[in-house]
Formats: C-alpha cells, structure tokens, sequence
C-alpha cells in the first residue's frame, strides 16, 4: 500500500494504524516495537543528549494522512500533545488530495553565521580589507568541515556590515554555509569561531559574538496547493476563509493566532523528525515581521474554477543527518515512515502540513468555531482525567458533546455516574 488516503483511518485502533503503516514503509518487527514504545527509549542514551538526565517524557506520536506531496503519497508522523492537530492537518489534505496535492520548493541549503567585530577604528576600511580577504576566510572555514565540503557544502561566501546604529558602530560579518542535508548549526558555529583569529587580524577589531542566524532566509520554502471548494463546503465557506485570512494580514493580534496555527503543524514534524523546533518556530516568526510589520505567512485566494489557493513560505532549517535525527530511534523512523531522502524533501513536507494546518483553522473559524472539534477530542482527555477506563470514555464524551457541556467539573460527574450507577439530577433538554 502507498496511497495515503486511508478512509476512516482515525477509526483504527492504534496497534491497526500502527500495522498498516509498518507495511506500507517497510518497517521492521524491533522497529514496530519503538514506535509503540514496547522498546523504550534509553536512559542511557537521553544522557548522552541532554544534561542532568533523571528520565524521559513521551509525546503521543499520530500520523496524519491524505498527503500528497509533488505527486508523492506521504504519511506524515506529528508528535504532540494538542487535540485535532493531526485530524485537521489530514483532514485539510484530504481536499486538495483529488486536485494534485501540495507542491513544494525550496530557495536553497544556505544558513548564516554572524561574526560581531567590535573596537573598530575605520569600520567601512575594515569591510574592504574583510572582502579582499575574502577567499582566504572561506578557506579557513571549509578546512574545519571536510566532509562538508566532500559532499558540496561548505562556506561559499562573505557578506559585511556596518552597524551604525549600535552605541559605537561595530561590524558584524555574515559566513554564508551550504549544510546541505544537515540543519548546520554545528558547522556553522565551529567555522566561524576558527575563523574568529584572523577576522580580529584582518580587521584590527575584537571579535566577541560568533553565532548561527535562525533567520535562515536564504532556505525558504515555499509550499502551494488547490483545495476544493465544495469539499470545504462550497463558495461562501471559501469566501469566509479568505476574508480570516485578510484579517490576520493586517492585524498583528490575529496574525499572531493565525501563525501559531500554522506551526501546530510545522512544529509537530520537526518535533518528530528530531529538529530544532526552536529554531525553526524563531526563524518563522522573524520572517513573519521581516516587513517591519507582523503579519501572515500564509496568503489564501480564489482561482478562477472557484478553488481556494493557499500558498505559504518560511525559513526551514532543518535536517536529516546528525543531531537527534541521528540519535534518536523514533525520529529515525519518523524520517522512514515519510520516505524522505533529502533535506529539501523534509522540508517541503513540513511546510505541506503547516500549509494544512492552516486552513483546517481556517475553515473551523469560517464554520462551526474552533471549539467544536477541538473539544470534542478535548474531551476525552478530561474523561481520561477524570478516571473513566478506555470503555467508558467514549460514552462519557458522547453524553458531553450531546449535552454540549464539555466542562471537567461536568464530565467528572458523568463518569462517577457512570461508574456508580447513580444520576446527578443533572437533566439535558
């Protein structure tokens, strides 16, 4: 099986969902087995990531389907812990699945590191002596990463500035590195501290920071879809999701709310896949503002058969070789189960979801609200909560949808009925 359009899928149980994607990617028996968590990750292995290690912390994994990516069926793994997240993200692929999918670009593989001179006398005869130096930097930099450099990376250029705006002006140099496949913060980072020495020699300044930029705008990605019209439930619905759209572009409150929900979606990938989520929702939101003004990173419009069009660019910098993507056993085969083979491949899956996610908000505010679903999956967390086992959750969450009154203080009551047999006078009309 590689067709990702599973119908009722979200009806399986998880050992179910677990199987059919196992046979679709390949997955192994031991492989399986880490994934449902029946071969936990070692402690042993957290301590080597992270300091001061007493244990770990599981996130629900779910796996969003209905994707298709540059003419690709993909499972997507998102990991975490807020309701609808994963139905919304599939269930917004779904509509555009008939119409082609999502397809994807990406600007390049280039990240910044900033190296801070300071104590500076002749900031603008510094900068010309820094660029007449500039194949001498570059090499100093691709000597510390061979390997980098084997694969077709490595630093590839210098740009310089003046920051007169500071209390003394200072310069501040920007290695421009292609990581390739890596998310490069580590080579980055190890480059422009060699490099540091001889940038104080060239420049007669004091080097003080020497640091990546999440601000990775020379790795854009970009990612389009159509979405029908009548499966979203037809013009009006259409006409309303443009109009929120509108409205988080020119006001940075709701764009502010509009571009988390876009990275409910982005961030649950990256997480899975291992990523720097920090980096990544950072970059996001410094592209956001890159105008001078807060705003959309979405933009949403109708094509003349009437289909929405969602399009959305950001920085993404993440990978698929070293750091957790590496380390971690279920980011591996978060990166299996995907079937992603380059970084840039990554990356456009990540930005398919968050292109998704956005519209499946989208559409629930244009709607119904988004509390409806998003409560109604809520709910069984309160119930959990609330102590009713797996058999009687879902009766406990039926009675409070119908009742539609999913408070904990009510659901609480409706599993201690359950479970004593004994009604709290609490009638629904």
């Amino acid at each position: 099986m590689t067709n990702s359009r599973i119908s009722g899928f979200y009806r399986y149980t998880p050992e179910e969902r677990l199987d059919l994607v196992a046979q679709a990617r390949g997955l192994t028996e031991e492989e399986k087995q880490i994934m449902s968590g029946e071969i936990p990750f070692p402690l042993r292995s957290a301590n080597v990531m992270v300091e001061n290690v007493i244990g770990t912390m599981a996130i629900p994994l779910g796996v969003a389907t209905n994707f298709k990516i540059n003419g690709k069926d993909r499972f997507i793994p998102m990991a975490t812990e807020e309701p609808s997240v994963v139905a919304g993200a599939g269930n917004a692929a779904r509509t555009s699945y008939a119409l082609g999918g999502f397809y994807t670009s990406l600007s390049g593989s280039i990240m910044r590191g900033q190296i801070q001179v300071l104590d500076v006398a002749d900031p603008y005869g510094a900068m010309a002596r820094v660029y007449e130096n500039k194949q001498s930097i570059l090499d100093r930099c691709n000597a510390k990463d061979p390997t980098l450099v084997s694969l077709g990376g490595g630093a590839i250029d210098v740009e310089v500035h003046v920051m007169e705006r500071s209390k003394e002006p200072m310069l501040v140099l920007h290695l421009l590195v292609d990581t390739r496949d890596a998310m490069g913060a580590n080579a980055v980072n190890t480059m422009a501290e060699a490099v540091a020495p001889f940038i104080e020699e060239v420049t007669g300044g004091r080097v003080v920071l020497r640091i990546i930029s999440n601000l990775a705008d020379r790795r854009l990605v970009r990612a389009r879809a159509v979405f029908s019209a009548e499966e979203l439930g037809g013009p009006e619905v259409v006409a309303n999701i443009v109009r929120a759209y509108e409205f988080a572009e020119c006001d940075p409150y709701r764009a502010t709310t509009h571009n988390k929900g876009i990275m409910n979606g982005i961030t649950a990938v990256v997480l899975a896949t291992g990523n720097d989520t920090r980096a990544v929702e950072a970059g996001a939101h410094a592209y956001a503002a890159v105008s001078g003004r807060y705003r959309s990173l979405t933009h949403w419009e109708v094509n003349r058969e009437g289909n929405l069009v969602g399009t959305l660019e950001l920085p993404m910098a993440v990978g698929i070789v070293g750091g957790a993507t590496k380390s971690h056993p279920t980011a591996r085969l978060a990166l299996k189960i995907m079937d992603v083979q380059t970084a840039e491949d990554l990356a456009g899956c990540i930005a398919s979801v968050g292109l998704a996610q956005n519209l499946a908000a989208l559409r629930a505010l244009a709607t119904d609200g988004i509390q409806r679903g998003h409560m109604a999956l809520h709910a069984r967390n309160l119930a959990m909560m609330a102590g009713a086992t797996d058999e009687q959750i879902e009766v406990v969450v039926k009675q409070a949808i119908q009742e539609k009154d999913v408070r904990y203080d009510r659901i609480l009551a409706l599993t201690k009925q359950l479970q004593t047999g004994v009604g709290d006078g609490n009638q629904s009309g």
